[in-house]
């Protein structure tokens, strides 16, 4: 029995509301971010690397704001419920401002390789995960080494940043990993549901980053900033900083950006992206 096309029926202002507040299909998703992941691909690399250093340095101000908050609220109870938004505000001004976020790449370049696997585009994927890696790390380490200086910040500032850093040496390695995982799959799910929360981006990102902050979990770039701080007030060493946080934690995020978000998001649409384009095939092949 065929299929009735009601929408086809109505009148055309009816059926223009009804595609207005039609959802995007998961495939016009994926699209979507396929096309923001090539042109991230094609851009040079010293884009790349003043792009990634901006966002070293801003999100960094995540760390800042968050101790800020901390050192009013004190011994308080709502104390997390508060200084957590101040984690916020790295994350809106980066993902707003379009820098390179390491985080944001795991989802949005991952998609143009699982789409079309090629050793180049593979090529093209671990250059501009390494260069936005780096200067990402640079950007925080030029922040905490600005933070540290005497003269840049209240006493009373500095110790609430202190008290905010210290809490990233409680964790081992594998903590680092698992707590990782979480803080990824929030990060990629900030970019995978951005292109249907066009008008609401402020809110999704403040909403899901304040969730990676109250639940405690581990983010590599933030991260990164609050350790390099601690390792400069000579409580921590280069070890500590890059085989207890670092590098498990990088892990942890690309685990949960990548293999656990970005893949499960890609299966789900894989099939029926396949069939739209055989189709899309068939109809050129039709005889005029």
């Amino acid at each position: 029995m065929e299929k009735k096309d009601f929408i086809s029926e109505l009148p055309k202002s009816e059926r223009l509301v009804l595609h207005e507040h039609a959802p995007l299909p998961p495939r016009m998703i994926f699209k979507i971010i396929r096309q923001e992941g090539e042109e991230e691909l094609e851009r040079p690399f010293q884009a790349l690397a003043f792009s990634g250093l901006a966002a070293g340095i801003l999100v960094s101000l995540s760390f800042l704001f968050r101790s800020i908050f901390h050192m009013h609220m004190g011994s308080s109870p709502m104390e997390p419920l508060v200084s957590c938004l101040g984690y916020t505000v790295g994350f809106i001004i980066v993902i707003l401002g379009r820098m390179q976020l390491f985080t944001e790449n795991p989802i949005t370049t991952i998609i143009p390789l699982l789409s079309e696997w090629s050793w180049l585009r593979f090529y093209e994927v671990v250059r501009l995960w390494v260069t936005v890696f780096f200067f990402n790390i640079v950007g925080t380490a030029i922040a905490a080494a600005f933070y540290s200086s005497p003269y840049t910040l209240s006493p009373e500032i500095e110790g609430a940043m202190y008290e905010v850093a210290v809490n990233v040496m409680k964790l081992g390695p594998v903590e680092n990993i698992l707590r990782g995982i979480p803080a990824g799959i929030l990060i990629a799910a900030i970019v995978w549901i951005s292109p249907q929360t066009k008008y609401f981006r402020f809110a999704t990102i403040m909403f899901l980053v304040y969730f990676i902050a109250l639940g405690d979990f581990a983010h590599v770039v933030v991260g990164s900033c609050e350790m390099a701080y601690i390792v400069i007030a000579d409580d921590a060493n280069f070890f500590d900083y890059f085989f207890r946080f670092l590098i498990p934690c990088g892990l942890g995020n690309v685990i949960g950006g990548t293999v656990i978000f970005t893949l499960l998001v890609y299966y789900q649409v894989a099939k029926e992206l396949n069939i739209k384009d055989k189709e899309s095939r068939s109809s050129r092949k039709l005889p005029k």
